[in-house]
């Protein structure tokens, strides 16, 4: 007896009773993306580990710890299983020269991978939706980030989600920061966990994004990044505000808001509940204007996010929206020879005239054909015996509202399922 090979821990399967909810969830995104002109773009799972290390920063727990990182035994190329998505956007609009004749707004869905302790809402395969938008300078387009994911929550009908803002100011302003960060954290160094060690020298910028409870209260007296913004800075987080209140956003500047990755500048934003436990972010992203030019494109403004679907999802059932079901028309019980040919020129008839039809399969008596088209959740049986079949006639029981039944041609019933959608 040979041991069950089970899926790998934090990589999920998504079975058909709950796939209704990811259709409908993805409907309503490419609906969504549609209204303000994102066009979808898809990239590979794998890319050059460097990539990520390059866009990422190497001194990240996503790269130093969570990174599914390999060497190709075929040809001794280091991959990776890609963490985010922004990264392999940025990489692609690069190598097919995207940005040549105007700016792009584009979005990206998918599978992303960590290496994490795997918990509600934190798997090992997660799913994203990112969305970029490349080439754009202004702090408008922050702003249309934040303004269209307020719509989204409208349109999934969500609700208990706030926004959290922050700017991270330009490359000289956050320099400034670095260096009284520095002097702030090695004046308490026999406060600092590992972690912070590691990084109080290469990323002090990181630390304040510490979980620990150890070292919140040192975290909390830290020098504040807003003291050290230029005027351009302060400007465009002006501007940005500016926009989201004449929209009627409300929001919480939150100074201890750095995000877990290196690319960030100006402006960085959060979409966080307290619905979902520890894992309470649904929605982040902000600018990273030097990121294409890191990745060895030509220098070019750029702003993104990305949401954790797994993590919408479970708000959605924990906030109790309902999720529109999905249900077949009509399961088609059949028996005799003459009847079964007859079955699937009637199946194949309903199926063009766009209805959704279940042929049984595997034989059996009417009785039990009954049972298995009653727990299909089909709304009508469609019933050929070899007398319909020689008649061309269906016999059509109703299923859930009422046990009516009638025998009709095949054009009644194509009508009167049609009629019943």
């Amino acid at each position: 007896m040979s041991n069950i090979i089970q899926a790998i821990r934090g990589m999920n399967d998504i079975l058909p009773e709950h796939s209704p909810r990811w259709q409908h969830f993805e409907a309503v995104i490419r609906d969504w993306l549609g209204a303000y002109g994102y066009r979808e773009i898809r990239t590979p799972i794998v890319e050059q580990s460097a990539l990520f290390k390059r866009a990422i920063g190497e001194v990240t727990d996503i790269v130093e710890k969570e990174m599914y990182a390999f060497e190709d035994a075929l040809n001794g190329e280091h991959l990776a299983l890609r963490p985010e998505g922004t990264a392999a956007c940025v990489r692609a609009v690069i190598e097919h020269n995207l940005l040549y004749n105007a700016p792009q707004r584009l979005w990206y869905a998918g599978p992303m991978f960590r290496h994490e302790r795997p918990q509600k809402g934190r798997y090992r395969q997660f799913h994203q939706v990112g969305v970029e938008a490349l080439g754009f300078a202004g702090p408008d387009i922050d702003a249309e980030h934040i303004v269209m994911t307020a719509d989204l929550w409208r349109r999934l009908g969500l609700t208990g989600i706030t926004l959290e803002l922050n700017t991270l100011g330009n490359a000289t302003s956050r320099a400034r920061h670095r260096d009284r960060l520095i002097a702030h954290f090695e004046t308490h160094q026999d406060q600092l966990d590992a972690d912070a060690r590691r990084r109080l020298h290469s990323n002090p910028l990181r630390i304040l994004d510490t979980k620990n409870p150890a070292m919140l209260a040192l975290v909390e007296s830290a020098p504040r990044l807003m003291d050290d913004l230029d005027t351009d800075a302060i400007k465009h987080f002006e501007d940005v505000q500016g926009l989201l209140r004449s929209n009627g956003i409300e929001y919480r500047i939150n100074p201890r808001l750095v995000r877990g990755l290196d690319y960030y500048n100006y402006t960085v934003f959060e979409w966080v509940t307290d619905r979902l436990g520890a894992q309470g972010t649904v929605c982040a992203g902000g600018r990273y204007d030097s990121l294409i030019e890191q990745i060895g494109g030509k220098p070019a403004p750029a702003c993104g996010y990305a949401m954790g679907v797994e993590r919408l999802l479970a708000l959605l059932e924990e906030s109790g929206v309902n999720t529109p079901a999905t249900s077949t028309d009509a399961y088609l019980v059949h028996q005799g020879e003459t009847a079964t040919a007859f079955a699937w020129q009637v199946a194949n008839s309903l199926r063009q005239a766009g209805l959704s039809v279940v042929l049984h399969c595997g034989g059996g008596s009417f009785k039990a054909q009954m049972k298995k088209a009653d727990a299909s959740g089909a709304r009508f049986a469609l019933i050929i015996g070899d007398d319909e079949a020689a008649a061309g006639l269906i016999t059509l029981k109703a299923l859930r509202e009422t046990a009516e039944q009638t025998r009709c041609s095949l054009s009644e019933t194509t009508d009167l399922l049609q009629s019943r959608n």
